[in-house]
């Protein structure tokens, strides 16, 4: 009788366990079914998805699947809640008429995005303000948006700009692109050692101070690396790396460098990890690209289409780089379908290259400053996440690589989300010193 009461003892113990925890009668969960679930709980924040405004207009717009690596029904597919659209420019005279030219485009940009939010599919995606915001829209159902600007050249000389970016959306800004701007050195510079300001120029100064006045997060993957040093030390707020990756794994220059990840971390912000193949590998990137040339001029000609490289991008006519934007989806997702039935290509660089980099800065830097981006349609994509669609396959990768949930949620948007709260924090304290 003893037994059977210590019996009954243990099986009510039991029972009132599983009922405080229900899922301890589950039945294990594989990898792919842990790396679904998880990809479901969490909000799924790319930093970096270039746009065209063709793609903005009542007729052709991302409510459809476009060839776009970015779109709706692909966000949908992927488990993709939010996406950062890029305000780019490239980089021009810096003069009057540069300035101008460059203001026109940037604004027709965040008018694309606006467009989209408040006419196109205000039932289907909404714009981000703020962290609370993010929570607030994906809870709804609806997908994200929210913008970065990528160059500040279009701002010009007068600094009140800033501010009316931030009100027209923008939550970060890139002083610098592919070439120095106005406001700093870019990375650029490494090419061929002639640098305007060694750093940040006055304006730039100024400018750094300004973002931080009204809570744009500073974004530093473009500029040249003293200009990245002179920018943490002046900034009274946390700094991001849009889209970066590790130069200890693959020696780019819009990579950083232990030195500069290491300040990152002091700085207490985050280095969004990105899916470009040359930033990842460029030895097997350029293999690769090499065996594509003759793809992309294969279907670009099967469509009376003429066609660039992308490294040739600077060089080409507006007319030539429009066209190039226009046609590049179509090109390369054509070309990636042909590929695929291909045995004879080298490899391309995969999921398993981008993770490479995002275990190597968790090592070095801790897990609470490292992120993830993808450059979409702006030359990113790797074999498995080649666009928005397959973006459950980079959590699956973190899934089999020992990461927890806790960790899977701060890589994907926790962390960015984190330095975006820290920073408004900060610009209201100033405000309310002036």
């Amino acid at each position: 009788m003893r037994y059977l009461v210590l019996f009954f003892c243990i099986i009510s113990t039991i029972s009132c366990q599983d009922k405080k925890n229900p899922k301890a009668n589950d039945v294990k969960e594989s990898l792919e079914e842990r790396a679904e679930r998880i990809h479901k709980e969490t909000i799924i924040i790319d930093t970096h998805d270039d746009i065209n405004v063709k793609n903005f207009t009542d007729s052709v717009n991302y409510t459809q699947r476009l060839e776009t690596q970015v779109n709706l029904p692909k966000m949908e597919e992927g488990g993709l809640d939010v996406a950062w659209f890029i305000v780019y420019t490239g980089q021009g005279d810096l003069d009057a008429e540069g300035y101008k030219k460059a203001s026109e485009n940037a604004i027709s940009k965040f008018e694309a995005i606006h467009r989209l939010c408040e006419e196109i599919a205000p039932d289907k995606i909404a714009l981000a303000l703020t962290s609370d915001d993010v929570r607030r829209i994906q809870a709804s159902g609806k997908k994200v948006a929210m913008i970065g600007v990528e160059n500040a050249y279009p701002i010009g000389e007068d600094l009140s700009n800033i501010e009316k970016y931030q009100e027209m959306g923008a939550r970060y800004v890139s002083l610098s692109h592919n070439g120095h701007s106005q406001f700093c050195d870019s990375n650029t510079g490494e090419k061929d050692s002639v640098w305007l300001y060694n750093g940040l120029s006055e304006l730039g100064k100024k400018a750094v101070k300004e973002l931080n006045r009204v809570g744009i997060m500073i974004d530093v993957s473009h500029p040249s690396k003293e200009s990245m040093k002179q920018m943490i030390a002046l900034s009274k707020a946390p700094i991001i790396a849009s889209h970066s990756s590790a130069r200890a794994l693959c020696e780019h220059s819009r990579n950083l460098d232990d030195e500069q990840l290491q300040l990152m971390k002091e700085n207490g912000g985050v280095v969004q990890t990105v899916a470009f193949g040359s930033y990842l590998n460029t030895e097997k990137s350029e293999a690769r690209d090499e065996a594509m040339k003759s793809v992309y001029k294969e279907i670009a000609d099967s469509l009376g289409i003429e066609w660039f490289e992308f490294k040739d991008f600077p060089t080409l006519t507006d007319k030539q780089q429009a066209d190039l934007m226009k046609n590049a989806p179509t090109v390369m997702g054509l070309a990636r379908k042909k590929a695929a039935t291909m045995t004879n290509l080298p490899p391309a660089v995969n999921i398993s290259d981008f993770v490479d980099h995002i275990d190597y800065m968790v090592k070095l830097i801790g897990i609470e400053h490292v992120g993830i981006s993808s450059d979409f349609d702006g030359g990113g994509g790797i074999e498995g996440w080649s666009d928005a669609s397959e973006t459950g396959n980079v959590t699956l990768e973190l899934v089999e690589r020992g990461y927890t949930e806790e960790e899977i949620e701060k890589l994907w948007g926790g962390n960015l989300l984190r330095v975006l709260d820290e920073v408004q924090a900060i610009a209201k304290k100033i405000q309310a010193q002036q």
